[in-house]
């Protein structure tokens, strides 16, 4: 999240609070220090704790908006808050036990019988392969004491598609499929228009997707498979870890 996102939620709060007469004083001080940390912030600094907290809450609602665009029930969705994620700065912890802890919590509580993981495991940030290695370890660990553990399928997000040959499921999306993810894409504000880690592609995050769904939906119509306008296409994760 860049740092003008935080700003720009800090001083909404504060006017939010203004209007409606809450504890001005309070959300004033925090819209100061935030502002205050910015001006003063050298390269490399860790974000104080104010503006790590808004920047954690700006992606939180940004993920439950996009997860309700699609469909999902709020009650349903479960955000994990991973502690090797909260350093306030571009270098993340190495993913420890508490992060896999947390993870094995959640799924021995909510038995899916499928797990869904961004494959995309050479994202220019790094973090989508940090959340997928504490993932398949608290699988590991589930499969280790129990004998079994969900399915688990690997997607592609904004970054290359699988070849033809490695994908398992191809599910076919039409235009209105398409229309939603995207729609679900742009409730992202804070990565549609300019990632902060956007990698060496320059289009925006939602024509990335598109243009990969429609690539793969192209590839096998090449080869003789029926023709599809667009296909999401996953891959059965084999139970190494990584």
């Amino acid at each position: 999240v860049f740092d003008h996102d935080a700003q720009r939620v800090a001083d909404l709060v504060t006017e939010y609070n203004r209007l409606f007469g809450i504890d001005q004083e309070r959300s004033q001080a925090v819209e100061k220090e935030v502002a205050d940390s910015f001006i003063t912030k050298k390269s490399g600094q860790p974000d104080t704790d104010a503006v790590l907290k808004i920047k954690a809450l700006i992606r939180w609602s940004e993920a439950k908006a996009g997860a309700i665009e699609v469909g999902c029930r709020e009650e349903h969705l479960h955000f994990l808050d991973l502690p090797f994620y909260r350093t306030g700065t571009i270098a993340k912890r190495p993913i420890g036990d508490e992060d896999v802890a947390i993870i094995r919590e959640l799924v021995e509580r909510v038995r899916p019988a499928q797990v869904y993981v961004a494959g995309d495991l050479s994202d220019p940030h790094g973090t989508h392969r940090m959340c997928a290695e504490a993932i398949f370890r608290a699988l590991n660990e589930i499969e280790r004491d129990t004998g079994s553990r969900p399915e688990v399928l690997l997607y592609r997000g904004a970054w290359q598609e699988y070849e033809a040959h490695e994908i398992e499921i191809a599910v076919p999306l039409s235009p209105n499929d398409l229309l939603k993810k995207r729609q679900a894409i742009f409730m992202h504000e804070s990565q549609k228009d300019e990632a902060l880690f956007p990698g060496s592609d320059p289009r925006e995050f939602w024509q990335r997707a598109e243009d990969r769904n429609k690539g793969t939906a192209d590839r096998f119509n090449q080869i003789g498979l029926p023709e599809f306008f667009a296909i999401e296409a996953f891959v059965r994760w084999n139970g190494v870890p990584i």
